[in-house]
């Protein structure tokens, strides 16, 4: 792996989502944007301690792009950290902030809250195994009956007993009874101020936010309290999005016509070394809102794209249904 270098890498972060930000997906999204910071699905660290780490793991072309853990236990994410190094990421995140039953059950994600030592211990652990790497966590305000304003406690705590430095947080709680994670990502109210305090009662770390955010103006709002925004099911269901992203770091926005080439050829690449079709277009039903013949062009993709060897020619004809300019 290799310590990341461009400045403020974290201005404009897509969120880790589970089924969705694929290792073809963040392919594809990082033709859309050179500078964000890309996130893996979440991977348990028995995922890769017990199971076949490689197909979790194996990934390319979306540097910068960070690896996901969800775990509670030191000793297992410094070995997942271990398992991790050589497949070149750039930065491993601790989950703290995902409420699913899944994660309950298991005591990892948002259940960890409640527990600020615990989390620094599994932090440190983490970078002492992944050396030059950075270890960051993503959490949430707070859980259940905590008060929102314990997270000032919590990053205190993480940060005067860890080295990490970078904390990417979810402006909401997280109700572990109660809510379904669905619920829990609308339901909660935000409290983006308070995210702003945290910047300001530690201003030597990174503070990232996320949560309800909608569109390029919010994020710049947001960046002028916080060092970086992370965006979640905005950015996959509106890949267009992407487009502006790179603005945030001084560069030029990519345009829709010079990436549409560039994902055809990404897409004809791996069908020649035989991915299905389906693995890349599932996560560009998104282009084109609002356009004529955008219903057409997903309908081919949903309907064709899944059949036995479906070809470039399926995308080629689902891009020709649209009235693109």
């Amino acid at each position: 792996m290799q310590p990341l270098e461009t400045p403020e890498p974290h201005r404009f972060c897509v969120a880790p989502m589970l089924d969705w930000t694929t290792p073809e997906c963040r392919a594809l999204h990082r033709l859309f944007t050179r500078h964000a910071f890309l996130y893996t699905e979440m991977v348990t660290t028995g995922a890769l301690i017990y199971g076949d780490a490689a197909r979790h793991l194996q990934h390319q072309a979306d540097a910068p792009c960070a690896l996901q853990l969800g775990g509670g236990e030191p000793e297992a994410l410094a070995r997942a950290c271990e398992i991790a190094l050589p497949y070149g990421y750039q930065e491993i995140n601790l989950n703290v902030g995902c409420p699913s039953d899944r994660v309950q059950n298991n005591r990892i994600g948002a259940c960890l809250m409640d527990d600020a030592p615990l989390v620094a211990e599994c932090l440190s652990a983490m970078q002492q195994a992944a050396g030059a790497v950075p270890v960051t966590v993503k959490h949430r305000l707070a859980i259940d009956e905590q008060d929102e304003r314990d997270v000032l406690h919590f990053v205190e705590t993480v940060a005067s007993r860890s080295p990490c430095r970078v904390f990417i947080i979810h402006a909401r709680k997280a109700w572990l009874q109660g809510l379904s994670p669905k619920a829990n990502r609308d339901v909660p109210p935000l409290n983006y101020p308070l995210v702003y305090e945290v910047k300001r009662r530690f201003p030597a770390l990174t503070v990232i936010i996320n949560g309800g955010i909608a569109d390029l103006a919010q994020c710049r709002a947001h960046l002028q309290h916080v060092d970086g925004v992370m965006l979640g099911r905005v950015a996959y269901q509106n890949p267009e999005l992407l487009l502006a992203a790179d603005t945030l770091y001084g560069a030029p926005a990519q345009t829709l016509n010079a990436v549409l080439p560039q994902i055809r050829t990404l897409i004809a690449a791996r069908l020649a070394r035989g991915e299905p079709l389906s693995h890349y277009t599932r996560h560009l039903l998104g282009l084109f809102p609002g356009v004529r013949g955008a219903k057409h062009y997903r309908r081919i993709l949903s309907e064709e794209a899944r059949a036995p060897g479906a070809g470039i020619d399926i995308f080629d004809r689902a891009l020709a249904a649209v009235a693109h300019p």
